[in-house]
């Protein structure tokens, strides 16, 4: 199993729209909003780094709303 952590920066207004959606995503375990550079932390678990590439760049960033996103995996 792989773990990631996705930063989101969202459009103006649609933080809490964004979260939702991301957490109805499978392989999101969990969304928060958080206060500084980005808008929104998600955490992934999938069965592989290619499994992160299309998650990612395929559900998460076909949201409407999401300005960018930075990817972090886990490597413990």
């Amino acid at each position: 199993m792989v773990t990631a952590y996705v930063m989101i920066k969202s459009m103006i207004g649609e933080v809490e729209t964004i979260r939702d959606d991301v957490k109805a995503i499978e392989g999101v375990i969990d969304a928060h909003i958080v206060a500084g550079d980005v808008d929104v932390i998600a955490k992934l678990e999938v069965a592989s780094p290619d499994a992160i590439k299309a998650l990612v760049g395929e559900e998460i960033h076909g949201i409407d709303g999401i300005d960018s996103t930075t990817t972090y995996i886990a490597m413990d």
